[in-house]
């Protein structure tokens, strides 16, 4: 009863949270005028001078931003819940295993030698985030304990990517590329189009329907190799399954809104606090609480009085410190 209580508010969080991005703001929308730019949508009417403007503002520019912040936020939580799941480590996330230091590799080479367009950098950005992966895999696939392996190999590979993307930066044009790598490595909003949230929904959905149709295998994966082996589980190709889907989904977000920080990591504890360790229930729930996490932080950046900022400081200003208080005050829930 207490975990369907915990899914109505949240859903009751995501409505409010919408309602509130797409009406405050640089420009501010009334919830009368919203409600009436809607049923005009709704019913094919085109609006009239008077809403002309707040009708191209909330379409072209204010929902695609909501959107992409859902999703995004969506994509981290679970691929952290995943990554978690599959390492029984509650402190590993994607960006421990490479793929947030391989976005920003692939979109500074994108930026310095192709071109700054968004469909060049996102896909630049996808592709170096699942070869890091694929890397780690490669590299920590191997050994007695698979797990560790793999940790020791994504901090390697991070490290390297790292290295490599400071290198791009320190050769980028201080004027016309380097402003835009920092700023993407930062995250941000800001830029998104009706474009990138289909390329994004589309990729996100595939993962996070992917994940959950074999989400009992995680549950068994979780108490153990040596149990999930006795159980049927074949657990070496579940891993490099899992390992995918979420990869995939976290690269569509970092590859449309650059680095955020701490989502993944952040609100997979918060959601198995709430929730518990029942994948059925932890993914869908990490994916709500993950989306609302998102677009608050990004409508607390668009109303700041001095102008926007890059989204990666308000999450890493809120994330460690409460990060920091949840590991001294959570009861031992992992197995070690």
């Amino acid at each position: 009863m207490r975990q369907n209580g915990a899914f109505i508010i949240i859903g009751i969080l995501l409505i409010f949270s919408v309602i509130l991005a797409l009406t405050i703001g640089q420009y501010a929308i009334k919830p009368a005028m919203l409600w009436q730019i809607v049923s005009l949508k709704l019913t094919g009417r085109i609006p009239g001078d008077d809403l002309a403007v707040p009708a191209m503002v909330l379409w072209s520019v204010r929902l695609p931003r909501v959107l992409m912040a859902i999703l995004a936020g969506s994509a981290l939580s679970v691929g952290g819940v995943v990554f978690q799941g599959i390492m029984r480590n509650p402190l590993v996330s994607p960006s421990f295993l490479g793929v947030t230091h391989g976005a920003v590799f692939g979109a500074s080479i994108a930026i310095i030698f192709f071109s700054k367009s968004a469909l060049s950098i996102e896909s630049s950005a996808f592709f170096w985030a699942v070869a890091a992966v694929v890397l780690v895999h490669v590299i920590g696939d191997r050994g007695i304990n698979t797990m560790t392996t793999l940790v020791i190999a994504g901090v390697i590979v991070s490290t390297f990517f790292m290295a490599a993307g400071s290198a791009l930066q320190y050769i980028a044009d201080p004027y016309e590329q380097l402003p835009a790598i920092v700023f993407w490595h930062m995250g941000g909003l800001n830029n998104i189009l009706w474009k990138n949230v289909i390329r994004a929904l589309v990729i996100i959905s595939i993962g996070i329907i992917g994940i959950c149709i074999f989400r009992g295998k995680l549950n068994l994966m979780a108490l153990g190799d040596e149990e999930a082996l006795s159980m049927g589980v074949n657990v070496k190709l579940a891993r490099n399954l899992f390992m995918l889907f979420a990869t995939l989904i976290v690269a569509a977000g970092s590859s449309s809104c650059g680095i955020i920080m701490w989502v993944d990591l952040i609100v997979a504890h918060i959601a198995r606090l709430i929730v518990g360790p029942d994948h059925g229930r932890l993914i869908p729930f990490a994916a709500l609480l993950g989306g609302v996490f998102l677009l608050l932080t990004d409508t607390i950046v668009r109303i700041l009085p001095n102008g926007e900022i890059p989204i990666s400081i308000v999450t890493s200003f809120i994330g460690a410190p409460l990060l920091g208080y949840l590991l001294m005050k959570q009861t031992r829930q992992w197995k070690d």
